[in-house]
């Protein structure tokens, strides 16, 4: 299965793009990828039953799908060295950030920064 950037719909009405997908051509699979399925299921739930029609860009959303689509701006797919080296630049800047959030003493903006690290970093122990 091939990882790639998808538009998951949810009630027909919300469109939630650029979701990290497996996808398999050969039979047609879509399987969210694990690392952020529970984010994905925690964004549904916020949108209650009766959603308003709406288009939420999930790379905005989420560090990890944010990092998978500069990735795939500098290239025609996902390959690992690009995914790589997209995940060290925005670590690199998520840490600097930290420092300053640090430097200033603003807590709620550090928490903010652990929990951006946080969906990077997921990404390898899950």
């Amino acid at each position: 299965m091939k990882l790639a950037l998808r538009t998951v719909v949810f009630a027909k009405k919300v469109n939630i793009t650029n979701v990290p997908v497996y996808s398999c051509s050969l039979c047609g699979r879509n399987d969210v990828f694990h690392g952020v399925k529970e984010d994905v299921g925690r964004l549904v739930g916020e949108l209650g039953t009766r959603p308003a029609p709406r288009s939420i860009p999930f790379e905005e959303v989420h560090e990890w799908a944010g990092v998978l689509f500069r990735a795939l701006a500098q290239a025609e797919s996902l390959q690992a060295s690009d995914v790589a080296k997209a995940m060290e630049e925005r670590t690199n800047q998520l840490l600097d950030l930290w420092l300053i959030a640090s430097s200033l003493g603003d807590e709620t903006w550090k928490m903010e920064l652990q929990t951006r690290l946080s969906q990077l970093s997921a990404q390898y122990i899950s």
